[in-house]
């Protein structure tokens, strides 16, 4: 039987009505969320992401500022771009798009963030509460994993608890605002977890991990990685994946995942699809994010008021 197709627009059509609820009442009290990016250069990944933040921002009304630096810009200058977006009070959420020069420091990058904008939990404080299991922000690519897996085992009628507590739950790729949040979501829920990445593929060990999966997420950046030798029969697979590659014959890019979906579907149970899964899902959560962060600035304000 074929693996179930695990609706990532559809869920974030849900989402997004949800949002606009919560975004109308925080402007009736006189709170308008605000969404900076930050990009250093014209990657077309980055800018096609920007281009699709941006008109979802729009879409939902939300204020929008992009900084846009030449590919060469110096570090001072990133800096500096992240300084005027920190004390802007207009905008509560900053997202540095990466890829980022080859000449800057990104963990000082990271550290020089308001950690009361830094929606995507790259802040060292941020990044610290997500690891303690009480996160201000939770990364927007791994929660949307997560809430796609939620909302799955919802409609198929498993209590999502119980699911993960009897599971195994392998992440392949460790990232530091995608595979390793990813770990720590995966251990809140009380599965087992095991993390892989490239090192376990040169011991050559990445089969004999994955294959025990009941549930395996793919965030290895590595188009067609996983194929149906990777999987245990009736494994949920989440595939973060989303490479643009050139169509051999015709010249096109298209993009595909780090799974080879035509090849597992009649090994998983259920399997995100690229495009069309993770990545809608992915950009309402970081408006989401921006929207609790306008949240959370609006109490301190009432507070200090008080």
């Amino acid at each position: 039987m074929a693996a179930t197709l695990i609706d990532g627009r559809a869920a974030a059509q849900e989402l997004k009505a949800h949002l606009v609820g919560e975004i109308d009442a925080l402007r009736r009290h006189g709170t308008r969320p605000g969404l900076a990016t930050i990009q250093v250069g014209d990657d077309p990944a980055a800018s096609a992401y920007e281009r699709r933040v941006r008109r979802l921002a729009e879409e939902l009304d939300c204020l929008y500022h992009r900084e846009h630096l030449p590919a060469d810009a110096e570090q001072a200058d990133l800096l500096a771009s992240i300084g005027r977006c920190n004390a802007d009070p207009r905008i509560s959420g900053i997202l540095v798009l990466r890829p980022l020069g080859k000449t800057h420091d990104e963990a000082e990058v990271f550290r020089s963030l308001d950690p009361a904008k830094d929606i995507e939990a790259l802040h060292p404080k941020n990044a610290g509460l997500l690891a303690l299991g009480t996160p201000r922000f939770v990364p927007s690519t791994p929660a949307s994993c997560f809430h796609l897996l939620d909302r799955h085992l919802q409609r198929s009628g498993t209590e999502p608890g119980t699911f993960y507590r009897r599971s195994l739950l392998v992440v392949v790729g460790r990232s530091n605002n995608v595979g390793k949040p990813a770990v720590l979501l995966g251990m809140q829920r009380n599965a087992t977890v095991v993390s892989c990445d490239e090192h376990t593929s040169q011991a050559g060990r990445l089969a004999e991990l994955t294959r025990q999966a009941d549930i395996l997420v793919v965030a290895a950046g590595v188009p067609g990685l996983i194929g149906p030798e990777h999987l245990k029969p009736g494994a949920i697979v989440i595939d973060v994946g989303i490479n643009p590659v050139a169509d051999p014959v015709t010249g096109q890019t298209r993009l595909v995942g780090d799974v080879r979906s035509d090849d597992v579907r009649d090994v998983a149970s259920a399997l995100t699809p690229v495009p069309g899964g993770v990545g809608p899902v992915t950009d309402v959560w970081l408006l989401r994010n921006t929207l609790h962060a306008a949240q959370l600035a609006a109490r301190r304000t009432h507070v200090q008021a008080a």
